[in-house]
């Protein structure tokens, strides 16, 4: 079986599951995309109503952030060919009742990331987006989401954290103005070279 048949089967498993659905509070929608060609993986958070509604990764207001970020558009960011897009929960785990979602279900990942992520065979960078990420895929890594992002040079090539782009870190943003002026950049010189 060719490598991308092979991963193409992987995602029609993943996008099937229904391993949460009980404790899912809009039932599962696994969203996940990509194919062996992408060079450019992008490791999220989990879905939010919108995405879980449209089955589009990042299509709200934090994936306009997120574009921005990379500087590709629309187009580019949803060609599979070219990106790559697994969050650590392919599922929206719904609201958290002191505000914003819930983490991602932590099941998800542990059964899943293992056989998907070495199936995106052609993926030269990888960027980790938001804590949850930053917490699985760099575990010796200790200190604060700030302190593994701004440590971002030590981790290039292969890889690149970043902080969640919802509009809820824009002080945060603020509060190191290094993100925009030193990071983005990069970042967008090495998305460019890539898709």
């Amino acid at each position: 079986m060719s490598a991308e048949r092979e991963l193409q089967s992987l995602l029609e498993r993943a996008r099937a599951c229904t391993h949460c659905a009980e404790v899912l509070p809009l039932g599962p929608r696994p969203v996940i995309r990509g194919s062996t060609s992408a060079r450019l993986m992008i490791i999220s958070q989990a879905p939010g109503t919108r995405v879980h509604e449209t089955g589009l990764s990042f299509n709200d207001p934090s994936g306009d952030r997120l574009r921005d970020w990379l500087g590709v558009d629309r187009e580019t960011f949803y060609d599979e060919s070219r990106i790559a897009i697994m969050p650590m929960g392919f599922c929206y785990p719904g609201r958290d009742p002191r505000g914003g979602d819930r983490p991602p279900r932590p099941e998800c990942a542990p059964l899943w990331h293992p056989a998907l992520r070495p199936a995106f065979t052609g993926v030269e960078l990888t960027l980790l987006v938001g804590s949850y990420a930053l917490r699985r895929y760099l575990p010796g890594r200790r200190g604060t989401m700030t302190e593994t992002v701004a440590a971002w040079r030590d981790l290039l090539p292969e890889t690149l954290p970043l902080p969640h782009p919802s509009w809820r870190n824009t002080a945060w943003i603020r509060r190191n103005p290094w993100f925009e002026a030193e990071l983005l950049p990069v970042l967008r010189r090495r998305v460019a070279e890539l898709v």
